[in-house]
């Protein structure tokens, strides 16, 4: 039996999971940004943020529409802890220290992309979302074998969904500029780096499949 990664989507077999995209990381008012001057914000940061809107959120949004529209299920996780304080995160989030209180804004979903009623957010407290969620049990549930992968940052958060989903057996296609993180050349490293464990595909690709009936 010849196995593959190249295999297009069975629509009622995927779903679309976008990895931290949430006010915390992609608004200038998030916690991540807060005491930075806007001269040292944009030096450190400016790349980012003019490629996150002129590309990377359109991206998002079409790659968003096409699965709703094909019934494909659309699943969130972003970065929040269960607790005010945050004594839940990772030893490696206590570290890093940032913590994103439970209910905060930093928490929700950016408005670009902004989840409908019945669509699973899912708060984490570690790099991946295997591990401190209870993602898999869910999308066994629903049926999922092949886990469409968006978000931030690319070799970070994004890395970590796109190794653990293929090991725990799901079929991985990431949609690459659907996908960014601080410098281009991290982001193209990250793309090369994790090109074993996954499909990749550009957003023009993506919805070329779905609106040819391969999904």
């Amino acid at each position: 039996m010849n196995l593959s990664r190249d295999i297009p989507l069975v629509a009622d077999q995927s779903a679309l999971l976008f990895v931290d995209v949430q006010n915390f990381a992609l608004h200038r008012k998030g916690a991540e940004f807060v005491g930075l001057s806007d001269e040292v914000f944009q030096e450190k940061y400016g790349w980012f943020f003019d490629e996150m809107n002129a590309r990377v959120i359109p991206n998002m949004q079409a790659i968003q529409a096409a699965c709703r529209g094909a019934n494909i299920e659309v699943m969130y996780t972003t970065i929040e802890s269960l607790t005010l304080d945050g004594r839940d995160r990772s030893l490696d989030y206590k570290i890093t220290g940032f913590n994103v209180p439970k209910g905060s804004w930093d928490g929700n979903v950016i408005d670009q992309i902004r989840p409908m009623d019945d669509e699973i957010v899912l708060s984490k407290s570690s790099s991946s979302v295997f591990i401190s969620t209870h993602i898999d049990y869910l999308l066994r549930n629903l049926g999922v074998k092949q886990l469409v992968v968006s978000g931030v940052v690319t070799d970070q958060c994004v890395e970590s969904a796109l190794r653990d989903a293929c090991d725990l057996g799901y079929l991985v296609t990431q949609v690459t500029d659907a996908c960014l993180t601080y410098t281009p050349e991290r982001h193209n490293n990250s793309l090369d780096a994790i090109k074993g464990y996954c499909r990749q595909v550009t957003t023009a690709e993506f919805l070329s499949e779905l609106e040819s009936g391969n999904g």
